[in-house]
């Protein structure tokens, strides 16, 4: 038996207030920041940004956070500390791994979180290109959490694979390049190729991705003016933003009996969710609300986190 979840997805804050007024209204069974909770790591951000998240009434706030270091704090482990307080308010901050928990809907939630990102920049959280990181997404993974985007980047395993690619999850959410603000529903061509050699060109999400039955949702092209558009396609692009605005979410459902039906193990939905924008026309992107079928947690009732690796 399948329960229809909905999920508000969120990401790169950056330290800001923003308006999430209609997203309360939403009614979802979890919240996920998928990092950059902060601009600078100061600790009245962390606050900020928590006290706005205790706001939304959802039972479950699931966090990565890729900037929890210590140099701007006045004591190692004080970030940590505000995440404890604020566990009364269903917030739980994700180490990289596999977890899992039975929601209030009665459905079992596997998730797989990362805050690694790949960067020549030497922060927290972050290593260089060319270094090796095993993104170790268990098999049954309905949800994987990063910070960065998959494609190519975020997501090349110990065994040469493309771990999204070969985890094929439900849904994954992330944020950090704030002008990919996007949605699309990707199916898969099949099982990823093991790389045999050094010489082996590495496999990539074009190679596993069937562009021809895969579907964009909504893209951050559709609501900002482009160089080469003209006054009435810019006009088309400022109202569809401002429907956004109004509505204050851009949602899609992909349940039985909707139009696109996401088929566990043959399609992953996408989902960038930046919410700081990169244009004066749209400086705050709209959040995401998702909905999804998740299997029912047979046998359990409501019980603590449980880690499954």
């Amino acid at each position: 038996m399948s329960i229809e979840t909905r999920f508000l997805v969120i990401s790169d804050t950056h330290g800001q207030l923003f308006d999430l007024k209609e997203a309360q209204q939403a009614n979802a069974d979890v919240v996920i920041h998928c990092g950059d909770l902060t601009e600078e790591s100061k600790i009245d951000e962390f606050r900020i940004t928590l006290d706005l998240l205790r706001q939304l009434p959802a039972p479950l706030k699931l966090i990565i956070e890729p900037e929890l270091v210590t140099r701007n704090f006045s004591s190692p482990g004080e970030p940590r500390r505000l995440f404890e307080q604020a566990k009364d308010a269903g917030i739980v901050l994700l180490d990289e791994g596999n977890h899992g928990f039975v929601l209030g809907n009665g459905a079992l939630l596997r998730v797989y979180a990362s805050p690694f990102t790949q960067s020549l920049g030497g922060w927290a959280f972050q290593y260089a290109p060319g270094e090796e990181h095993d993104f170790a997404i268990a098999d049954d993974t309905q949800v994987v959490i990063t910070h960065g985007p998959p494609h190519g980047i975020m997501d090349y395993t110990d065994s040469k694979q493309r771990a999204i690619a070969r985890a094929k999850p439900l849904l994954h959410c992330f944020g950090h390049i704030h002008e990919g603000w996007a949605s699309k529903l990707v199916s898969w061509r099949g099982p990823p190729p093991i790389i045999e050699s050094e010489q082996q060109q590495p496999p990539s999400h074009f190679t596993h991705i069937d562009n021809s039955q895969s579907v964009v949702i909504e893209k951050l092209s559709n609501l900002t003016k482009g160089k080469f558009d003209d006054a009435d396609m810019a006009r088309i692009k400022l109202e569809r933003a401002q429907a956004y605005a109004r509505k204050g979410h851009c949602s899609t459902s992909h349940c039985s009996g909707d139009p696109h039906p996401l088929r566990p193990g043959s399609q992953t939905l996408f989902v960038n969710a930046a919410i700081e924008g990169r244009d004066d026309s749209l400086p705050t992107q709209p959040p995401w609300i998702v909905d999804i079928e998740l299997p029912k947690a047979a046998g359990l009732s409501h019980v603590p986190e449980f880690t499954t690796g």
